[in-house]
């Protein structure tokens, strides 16, 4: 996938992705010995990065899909920004989430207008349910990452990083079904940028995947990190992360959690688990990457909130003696 595609997408997101801020904290750099900038997605339309690939797909279609409808599967963040998308554009969208989905995306969910239809993660095929659902109906699917112009989308993070830090020596991003981490890969790589993907360790498909040769098919992952716990990588993003990603690290349950926190403190940034296991990997693996400054991919802040205390409440508990945050610097 050209360039040009990544830019077109630049195009039609202007005006309608917000283009987030890169955050610092002396505080973190130190703590690092290196510049840290956090590009915060958490503040993008929708709560995540997920708006700008399920937009560029939508406004890529031609007139006669759109007005057929359009449908995808998701555990929350993808639907949010497909039900955006059609509102935007004014076509139809129905959207196919776990039963357990968190209150905040279904009720966003349903707020722009889209049909939500529920599966249960254990013992449903949640893929067969979108194709036998868009056959049906004639929707056109939008898939959460296999799919060009949504990875050209998410690939719009990175655009916008390398525009603004123009010496980052590496960019870290969570990797689930793994189109932000090819859209990174993709405009990283005219950089000379180093792309690092991060999963959980409960999760790791595509660190299995990339080890092996070929997509790794692995058991249902049960993780905090529920965006991210897919059990094969999608096969287009898994063929350009194949050829550009430098390599994978794997996060532990409490690593995402710590990563939560710390976000919160250094950088008063709410981030879901799944939005933080970028930042786990910066905490976890400093070491193996290049010297210089790191940027992170901060890529969603949809969390409900008794989830979102609890899981600080643990992160914090060894330094609950703490009562102050450190300022944002």
């Amino acid at each position: 996938m050209a360039s040009v595609h990544v830019l077109s997408a630049v195009e039609r997101l202007r005006g309608v992705a917000v283009r987030t801020p890169m955050l610092t904290s002396s505080a973190i750099d130190d703590l690092l010995g290196r510049r840290v900038w956090v590009k915060a997605e958490n503040l993008q339309r929708t709560g995540s990065f997920k708006m700008r690939g399920a937009y560029n797909a939508v406004a890529s279609m031609d007139e006669a899909q759109r007005a057929r409808g359009v449908i995808a599967a998701s555990s929350g963040n993808h639907a949010q920004a497909l039900a955006l998308a059609a509102h935007l554009h004014k076509v139809p969208a129905t959207v196919v989430i776990p039963a357990d989905a968190p209150a905040t995306k279904t009720e966003a969910i349903k707020a722009l207008g889209a049909r939500i239809v529920t599966y249960n993660r254990d013992t449903d095929r949640r893929e067969a349910m979108v194709h036998q659902i868009a056959l049906r109906d004639g929707l056109t699917i939008v898939p959460s990452a296999n799919d060009y112009a949504v990875i050209a989308g998410a690939a719009t993070v990175a655009w916008e990083m390398l525009q603004e830090v123009h010496d980052l020596a590496a960019i870290l991003v969570p990797v689930g079904g793994g189109g932000l981490a090819a859209g990174t890969a993709l405009a990283a790589s005219s950089q000379h940028v180093k792309v690092f993907g991060v999963e959980p360790a409960a999760a790791d498909d595509t660190l299995r995947s990339l080890r092996a040769g070929y997509p790794i098919p692995i058991p249902a992952p049960s993780t905090i990190a529920d965006g991210l716990g897919h059990t094969e990588p999608a096969r287009l993003p898994f063929e350009i992360n194949q050829r550009l990603l430098t390599d994978v690290v794997t996060v532990s349950e409490e690593a995402i959690a710590d990563a939560m926190a710390h976000l919160w403190r250094y950088f008063h940034s709410a981030a879901e688990p799944s939005g933080a296991v970028a930042f786990a990997g910066l905490l976890n693996a400093v070491d193996r990457l290049p010297d210089g400054p790191v940027g992170v991919v901060l890529s969603g802040g949809n969390v409900d909130w008794p989830a979102y205390r609890r899981l600080l409440d643990i992160a914090l508990e060894p330094t609950e003696q703490d009562t102050h945050a450190a300022p944002v610097l």
